[in-house]
């Protein structure tokens, strides 16, 4: 279906109702969409990424190929 088309139903079906249970279903995905994952993660979480971040900028990692490759012996 074409998208233009799709978001004037959609307008049209919001614009008719009067129902706040749907309003507020809406906004939530939209607030949802909206969000970041990022604040989803605990604090150890976020730390953890934020090293590892550090350590590849550093060059202190190693390739797929080269880390696999003990294991597919």
């Amino acid at each position: 279906m074409d998208i233009r088309l799709e978001k004037l139903e959609l307008m049209k079906m919001l614009m008719e109702t009067e129902n706040p249970l749907v309003l507020q279903a809406i906004r939530k995905i939209f607030q949802k969409e909206d969000k970041d994952w990022w604040d989803d993660l605990t604090e150890e979480q976020q730390n953890i990424l934020n090293e590892s971040m550090e350590q590849y900028e550093k060059g202190e990692f190693s390739s797929f190929d080269d880390f696999i490759k003990p294991h597919l012996k």
